[in-house]
């Protein structure tokens, strides 16, 4: 119950129903305040306990200095948990551990139960093995189910052991295109209140749930857990940067031309640790799919959320994806009445901390890459672009004297029209051949929730394939073409428009309903594209509708990678490289051999707009969300183990019990200094977190390949990394083991290597090793290690494994330059402490090798109740500097000196 300390409690009736709403208006100064915190308002007036939530903090929220920079601590309680199987197998796995060490310690294992309700959409584990045929689905999902039956096994006994939790099955679609059709509430009603529907995902991109003026944003898996048992989430008020939009979409782009326009603005902007709001006039000319794809890529943005704020378009798209007449009704005067809905013709605009604009009119045809979403390029400039970029891809051999002239002299190799070139016969099965080159497209992908979301843009790939069929093109030999779905809503609505027999004449058969390429689960090439591509170290190229192009990420044989719109997915298998400038050259020819161009293929808007018209209507999600938690008949003959504490079993190479409990005390040891560690990586910027999380197939050779075949599993088997999160002992082997990692300490490697200074007398002479091999080694001496690295260190997704493995490799402290959100919130959940160069100085300006051994001094400060601003960090070599401690709240601190979040959650619940 509330303290109700500004009397807001209330009562809100709509049609025959009633609601306790806790009112706004109660409090002075409301009316001023971004959308945003109107939302975390509420949350505050509703569970304000007068100890952890205060009316101080109300008080403090209400009167919001838009010019401050953040540092008021507020407890922000989410109304429900998302999760996807990848990061929410692990979720369950520690809540299952914390059962037993709550047990152990005394206390009633039920406890350990969420509180709010939790849901979790397999969507991660389909991989894309089987593509060009139409029995591509059946046989990738019995590949996925074979991989996969531990997991889908222990996930079926998490949903009958907790209360509260509830699991999609596989085959049904991406987490955040079936929470925006089906699973978002938009205003939730719970226990006879009704108040703005919030959430924390266990993925980055829940924040696609902003376009439906939901709140929410992605999270680690370790602050989910805790959400899930009631710990409220301690953040900052944040600045809230205002983004107007003006204008409308000029003819011929879409939705993913605009997002990226606007990646890069607030990129270059700086949002991290932000909320942005949507406002102007603009917005209402924005449909709700392309707000949801603007939400969507939020992290790509860097800030915490992208709000859009409810309005009649929010309304009209409940309706449409069949919401029931009550909630629309409920959503609409709930809104109405607390001063949530958007005016479109307000005279008084919204008080933001900064301010952008954006003419919707300027946005152009655009794609991103080779490596980042911030990397936009007007698709005008896309061939020219990669004739730059692909230099810092190729090798300086078959070099002739235009190469040596174009280049710089260290790296020239041939070159044609000024782009490097090494041509490569390829021969197919079937005994025709081909010939490939630098930036031969071999994965076109519609994949992603980003996009596949979107009917304009996906009906737009549909009715380019017609085109492009109808003239006689076809996609070239040596390009994976796939189609993932976000929800099987979009498969009805091809078939209802006669579309899909176009797609799959082009390849882009359907391949699953799950993430696939866009998280690494493109699947093999072919096996003659492979080979040719290594063989000759060809610098080839994906294209694909997702929302992540990082290194390493999307295929292991592909090395540069570029986001596009689905239509454009489709063109650029058709042309089959990235050197044919697709504005301007032919992308084929047609049935008379005359050349066919982008332009010629290319839907008007007033078709695709007559087809979303005609074809996509309620009883589609109705239909297909009838029973969504049912899942097929492969879903229910998985045998259900029951009991409300899982029997561990010991031959699991999927599921093991982590160590993460062991030894622990109902009173945490005190916080200590750390000395005479080493450098286990020195890293430099942008160092994501699908850089140092294990992602993607699990290769032979390797530390995690080696402890499957000594546990008896044959390299076929081996399945992702992802799908194994529920084992430590495999993911911990994977840490910072991505195939495009540079550690500085060990150069001329890729991957994941160091050197082992336990393995030398004189550092200069330590050898190279597998970076698990010496985290053991230097456990075994009892050495610490850290971490050094650049700017914008762990961005990218909200992987709670880059943390847990992080901190089992034996890593006490990182010291970057700067820090994503989430990965430096996960290093404190996990007891790792982070730390931040001085302003302005870095490893490399302090001079530091990694060879170093390193202490930290002033970490003891933390257990006197305070968070000390800095620490000394010394070295055996004469270096120091005041690192500042990056633990930004008092209840990171709290985590802190418990070592971490879950034994802090435990040891809470144990004492109530």
């Amino acid at each position: 119950m509330s303290a109700n300390s500004f009397d807001a409690r209330s009562t809100l009736r709509v049609g025959d129903e009633s609601y306790e709403i806790f009112r706004l208006d109660k409090v002075e100064g409301v009316a001023r305040l971004p959308y945003s915190l109107k939302i975390l308002l509420e949350n505050l007036l509703r569970t304000e306990d007068g100890a952890n939530i205060t009316a101080d903090h109300i008080r403090a929220l209400a009167g919001w200095d838009p010019a401050a920079q953040p540092n008021q601590e507020i407890q922000f309680t989410p109304a429900r948990v998302i999760m996807q199987d990848f990061t929410g197998v692990p979720c369950v796995v520690d809540l299952a551990t914390m059962r037993e060490a709550v047990k152990e310690l005394g206390g009633d294992p039920a406890r350990i139960n969420p509180l709010a309700p939790a849901e979790l959409v397999i969507d991660h584990s389909v991989i894309a093995d089987r593509f060009g045929t139409p029995e591509a689905f059946g046989q990738n999902v019995e590949l996925e189910y074979g991989r996969n039956r531990e997991r889908y096994q222990f996930l079926r006994w998490g949903q009958t052991a907790f209360d509260e939790f509830k699991v999609v099955p596989p085959g049904t679609g991406i987490v955040h295109q079936v929470n925006i059709e089906h699973l978002a509430r938009t205003v939730m009603v719970r226990g006879g209140q009704a108040y703005p529907d919030t959430l924390v995902g266990t993925d980055s991109h829940t924040t696609m749930v902003n376009g439906l003026g939901v709140l929410g944003w992605g999270v680690g898996g370790i602050e989910a857990e805790a959400a899930m048992l009631g710990q409220p989430v301690s953040m900052l008020i944040p600045r809230v940067v205002g983004f107007k939009l003006t204008g409308s979409l000029p003819t011929g782009t879409t939705a993913t031309d605009l997002v990226l326009t606007i990646t890069e603005m607030l990129r270059k902007h700086g949002v991290v640790g932000k909320f942005v709001e949507f406002y102007g006039e603009g917005v209402s000319a924005i449909p709700l799919a392309n707000r949801a794809t603007i939400g969507n890529m939020s992290p790509e943005f860097g800030s915490t959320a992208a709000m859009f704020p409810i309005d009649g378009e929010t309304i009209n798209y409940l309706r449409l994806t069949g919401r029931d007449a009550q909630q629309l009704a409920l959503v609409e005067a709930y809104a109405k009445e607390q001063g949530l809905w958007l005016d479109p013709n307000a005279d008084d605009e919204p008080v933001f901390s900064e301010y952008l604009e954006l003419d919707l009119a300027t946005v152009v045809p655009s794609i991103a890459g080779p490596k980042r979403p911030q990397d936009r390029i007007a698709l005008s400039r896309a061939a020219d672009q990669f004739g730059q970029d692909v230099r810092n891809y190729v090798d300086d051999t078959d070099l002739d004297e235009a190469g040596k002239e174009s280049f710089p002299a260290s790296d020239s190799p041939a070159v044609s029209n000024g782009i490097p070139t090494k041509l490569v016969t390829v021969t197919a099965p079937d005994g025709s051949t081909y010939e490939i080159d630098h930036g031969a497209v071999t994965v076109a992908a519609i994949t992603s929730c980003t996009n596949t979301s979107n009917p304009s843009v996906m009906v737009g790939a549909a009715l380019l394939a017609k085109k492009a069929v109808e003239k006689g093109l076809t996609s070239k030999p040596w390009v994976k073409t796939t189609l993932a779905p976000g929800s099987k809503v979009v498969m009805d609505y091809y078939d209802r428009a006669g579309l899909t027999a176009y797609l799959d004449k082009l390849g882009f058969n359907l391949v699953g309903y799950g993430c696939t390429t866009c998280i690494g689960n493109s699947g093999p090439l072919p096996d003659e594209v492979s080979k040719a591509v290594n063989d000759n170290d060809l610098a080839v190229v994906s294209v694909l509708s997702g929302n992540r192009n990082f290194e390493g990420r999307i295929n292991p044989d592909v090395k540069m990678n570029y986001l596009a719109s689905p239509p454009l997915v489709v063109a650029y298998a058709l042309a089959g490289s990235m050197k044919i400038d697709i504005t301007r050259d032919p992308i084929g020819t047609d049935k008379e051999g005359k050349p066919v161009f982008l332009a010629d293929v290319w839907p008007t808007e007033a078709e695709i707009e007559e087809v979303v018209a005609s074809a996509i209507g309620q009883e589609m999600f109705g239909r297909s969300y009838s029973d969504v938690f049912a899942g097929d008949a492969q879903w229910q003959a998985l045998p259900v183990p029951t009991g409300n504490t899982f029997e561990w079993d010991p031959q699991s190479t999927y599921v093991r019990k982590p160590p993460y409990f062991e030894g622990m005390g109902m009173d945490p040891a005190p916080v200590e200094d750390i000395e005479g560690a080493r450098v286990l990586a020195k890293l430099g910027d942008s160092v994501t977190t699908d850089h140092i999380s294990p992602a993607g197939a699990i290769k032979a050779d390797t530390p995690a390949a080696k402890y499957l075949n000594e546990h008896g599993v044959e390299r076929r088997d081996f399945n992702s990394y992802g799908s194994r999160r529920g084992n430590h002992e495999v993911m911990i082997r994977g840490t910072f083991a991505n195939i495009r990692l540079r550690n500085e300490i060990a150069p001329g490697t890729e991957g994941g290597y160091t050197r082992d200074f336990t393995q030398a007398e004189n550092a200069a002479d330590a050898p190279v090793s597998f970076i698990y091999d010496a985290s053991q080694n230097y456990q075994a001496a009892g050495i610490p290690l850290v971490v050094l690295a650049g700017k914008e260190y762990g961005s990218g997704s909200s992987r709670d494994w880059a943390a847990k493995g992080t901190a089992l490799l034996g890593v006490k402290a990182v010291v970057a330059e700067s820090y994503e959100r989430i990965h430096r919130s996960n290093l404190i959940g996990m007891g790792v402490l982070p730390l931040q160069f001085p302003e302005g100085s870095s490893a490399a300006a302090l001079g530091l090798t990694g060879e170093e051994t390193f202490s930290i001094s002033g970490v003891t400060a933390l257990n006197d109740g305070g968070i000390p601003e800095t620490v000394k960090v010394s070295t055996d070599t004469g270096v120091e500097f005041d690192a500042k401690v990056r633990i930004d709240t008092p209840g990171e601190a709290d985590y802190y000196r418990n070592g971490g979040i879950m034994q802090y959650v435990l040891r809470s619940l144990i004492r109530k």
